[in-house]
């Protein structure tokens, strides 16, 4: 089969659909379809990673073709990208001709402008995967309702969560009656065989941030629970993984609370990554909300360590309530400091925590999710060259 992936989001920029897009498509180059992501320079995050993404596009699944460049925006919480260039979408139409795709695949198919451009000029059944959880804004509601028109090109939408059919039914109400839920996937197998960080076995109780340093992630409200966890636990280090407008911030908290042994680690490889969480002895994401999903806490899971997580929509679908992880409400800086310091108390909780955790992830492997995928394209490629 041959494949096209138009999306905005791929690496050097980092993010839950960079990592969706990418192991995705290793897994169909595995199984031996032909595989093209279609992206945007971002040579702004270029320079930034010595102008190689993760894997580097050489080494990328498939083909990588960028064209055009993308400038960095801030929207719902978060920051993106927008893709601009001349003749973009006489370009774009011109390659998806000349690939003759049996299918093409949008990411986030309503963002502006190159997944917009990818459903118009798409030749050949076109697959949209809604990525995003987002209020229901006025803004919001007048511009998706005024794409309406790409929505119904669409010959299938799939979201990663039922947050995300929420958040679309919201704004578009009866646009579409045929949302299918297919998750986000983990390979639960590079995870698990990662190695711990010699380093940091000190004895000490690491606690682990990996995300985006910006305000939806709530890493801001996490250092506050670690001071206070602090000054009861002083054999405890918090360890930030990622890069973001808030960082300097961070480091300025830190420094003005006398908080000791935080550790900003920047932006990590893959490899460490996978290190950091099998370092860690507790995870946790205390995202604000407009999570869809929640990739990095599969991730944590998939390592085998001991998740916290907020109580907000997209991750009470990964995380089960005490079972294979632990819920606290948003912004709560008291609530999250008492699991945090649960966790550091309760042995025996914590490794029951991360071996369900464990198994939960499996559900998620990239080879489920897959086979998911393959039977959805082939059923979306056989209805539309009956039709």
């Amino acid at each position: 089969m041959r494949i096209g992936i138009v999306t905005e989001h791929y690496y050097p920029s980092l993010g839950g659909i960079q990592e969706h897009v990418h192991h995705f498509a290793r897994e169909m180059s595995r199984r031996g379809h032909k595989v093209t992501i279609v992206t945007s320079r971002m040579d702004d995050v270029a320079r930034a990673a010595n102008g190689e993404s993760p894997a580097g596009d050489a080494q990328a699944p498939g083909r990588v073709v960028r064209m055009g460049g993308s400038r960095l925006i801030f929207a719902n919480g978060s920051f993106g990208r927008v893709s601009t260039g001349l003749l973009l979408a006489r370009r774009l139409r011109r390659r998806l001709l000349d690939e003759a795709f049996d299918v093409v695949h949008v990411h986030s198919p309503l963002d502006p402008v190159l997944p917009l451009l990818g459903v118009h000029c798409a030749p050949g059944p076109v697959v949209g995967t809604f990525h995003t959880n987002f209020p229901a804004d006025p803004v919001r509601r007048f511009a998706y309702r005024a794409m309406r028109p790409w929505l119904r090109r669409l010959d299938a939408a799939v979201a990663v969560s039922r947050a995300c059919v929420r958040a679309l039914e919201a704004v578009v109400p009866g646009a579409r009656a045929d949302y299918r839920v297919i998750p986000n996937g983990v390979d639960v197998d590079y995870f698990a065989a990662g190695r711990p960080l010699p380093a940091f076995d000190d004895g000490r109780f690491n606690i682990l941030f990996v995300g985006r340093v910006e305000p939806r992630k709530g890493a801001r409200y996490l250092v506050e629970a670690y001071a206070k966890l602090k000054q009861r636990h002083p054999e405890t280090r918090l360890i930030v993984c990622g890069r973001g407008p808030e960082l300097g911030d961070l480091r300025e908290l830190v420094h003005r609370e006398h908080v000791s042994d935080v550790l900003f680690a920047g932006r990590v490889s893959e490899t460490d990554k996978a290190r950091f969480y099998k370092t860690a002895d507790v995870f946790c994401a205390p995202s604000t909300g407009q999570e869809s999903f929640g990739i990095v806490l599969l991730e944590a899971m998939a390592a085998g360590t001991a998740a916290i997580a907020s109580d907000i929509h997209g991750y009470k679908k990964v995380i089960q309530r005490n079972l294979s992880g632990l819920l606290v409400e948003p912004r709560d800086v008291d609530a999250l400091c008492s699991a945090l310091e649960r966790l550091v108390t309760e042995p025996a909780l914590r490794n029951q925590l991360g071996e369900r955790g464990s198994i939960r992830a499996r559900e998620f492997d990239w080879s489920h999710v897959t086979d998911q995928l393959l039977a959805f394209y082939d059923r979306v490629i056989r209805a539309y060259r009956s039709a």
